[in-house]
Formats: C-alpha cells, structure tokens, sequence
C-alpha cells in the first residue's frame, strides 16, 4: 500500500487542488491519504474533511514540517511513503510510473521525480549534500534554465531529492528514526537522505516520472517568518553535519541580521 502524506499549512486553494488532482486521476495502486494540518486558521481541515478519501490529522500549533510529516508517517499504513507538498499537482499516472521507478531498483530506499512550474519549466529538485561550496554550486546550477533541463532529463542518483514529493520506503524511514524534528522548514530532506544513504542505501532521481510543483505559496504569505526558518534550518543543519563551519555561518548571519 502507498500512503500519501500531506502537511498542510493556511494554503487552503492549494491543498483543494493538490487533493482534487489526486481524486480525479488517482494512482492505481492501492493507497490512502492522509492530511495533516498544522494549526491552519484557514479552511484547510474543512477542504480536507469534505473529501471522504481523505484521513484529517489536526495539529493544534504549526509543529514544523519534518514533525508534521512523522505524525502522519506513524498514523498510516503503507510499505511506501510519499510526502507529498499541498502546493504540488500529480498528472495521471505519475506517482504509479515513480512507484515502479522505486520497486525496479532494490538498492534504492528513496525516489524523487522531476518537477516542473505550472509552465513546464524543470526545477532542479536533486542535488549533492550540503556544504559551503555545493549550496554555491547549486545556486549557479538553478540560475541555468537550458542546464537545469538537461539535467533534469537524466536519471540519476544524487545524494538528495526534494522533501515536495519523495517516495520511501517505510523500512528505509523507520531504520533512520524518520525525519530529525530539529529542522522546522527546510533541509530536513537533505538530511533524511544523508541518514540513508549513511546505511547504504540509494536516493533516486526519476524523470519518467513529472509531478507540478507550484513552489511555496504557503511560505509567500509570511516571507520573513519563512526566511527566518529556513535560517535556522541552515544553521542546524551545519552545525549537524559540518560543526566547524557553523560558527563562521553563525558570524555571517549575525552580519546580515539574520542570526
């Protein structure tokens, strides 16, 4: 069985089309779909509680996005996982073709499939880990539209796929602990892959399969408190997984008013 797992926050027209895309061309798979909401003041839950294919799990306060994803990871009931962003669309066919990209390949714990803005322009959605010089790298990399769409037409296995739609495998998930609750909002996928492919297992980038991302329109509605998370998501993924660099992080923050 494959649960999908959607956190949701005050993105009430997202999550009514993400869902809407789900119930009008949904995998044929066996699955279920379970919507997690974190202390929405909008009509969200109502949204979610409307469709009868939909299990509605209520936070009271906005617990983070790695938290709300375990929540609704230790509520299913799959072998497979997906977590799955409220502002994404899922064509017909699309998380059958990933589910089949994943089970083709016992080496992979992990499947991310290409994503694409509402125009069809690829979003490079996979990369190396985090460092000072790779988070450099990337930055160039997405500024290249031709190169991000060459890149974006291979299948491959990077050491991160993005957290907006990411298949795992329940096993893979629970031998790490599932998703380290310390990152409120950014970077929690990156360091989810690092835990498994600390265990030997693969992350895999699939093309065969698009999914329409339409990028953050949650995070849009409070711009500072999100720049505000995704910096303290940064600084404790560095002081994580690359400690000696956390304190010239620190002191470059602090410089810009941001630490």
């Amino acid at each position: 069985m494959l649960s999908i797992i959607i956190v949701s926050y005050n993105a009430c027209a997202d999550l009514e089309r993400c869902l809407e895309s789900l119930r009008a061309a949904p995998p044929r798979i066996d699955h279920e779909i379970l919507v997690v909401d974190n202390g929405s003041t909008d009509a969200s839950v109502a949204v979610a509680r409307a469709r009868s294919d939909v299990r509605v799990i209520e936070n009271r306060t906005n617990v983070g996005f790695a938290a709300a994803n375990n929540v609704g990871i230790r509520a299913s009931r799959g072998d497979l996982l997906l977590l799955l962003n409220s502002d994404t669309v899922v064509p017909a066919g699309a998380l059958d073709r990933l589910v089949a990209e994943l089970m083709a390949d016992a080496s992979a714990a992990v499947a991310g499939p290409r994503l694409v803005d509402a125009a069809g322009r690829a979003e490079l959605s996979f990369g190396p880990m985090i460092s000072p010089l790779n988070e450099w790298r990337q930055k160039r990399r997405r500024r290249d539209a031709a190169a991000v769409e060459r890149l974006t037409r291979r299948r491959a296995y990077p050491d991160w796929v993005s957290g907006a739609c990411l298949l795992v495998r329940r096993a893979d998930a629970d031998a790490v602990g599932l998703l380290d609750e310390r990152f409120f909002m950014y970077t929690e996928d990156v360091d989810f892959c690092a835990a498994i492919r600390a265990r030997g297992r693969r992350i895999l980038f699939a093309p065969a399969a698009e999914v329409v991302h339409l990028r953050g329109r949650s995070a849009a509605s409070a711009p500072a408190a999100t720049n505000r998370a995704y910096r303290q998501s940064q600084l404790a993924f560095y002081r994580k997984h690359h400690p000696v660099w956390a304190p010239l992080l620190t002191a470059y923050l602090r410089v810009r008013g941001e630490a």
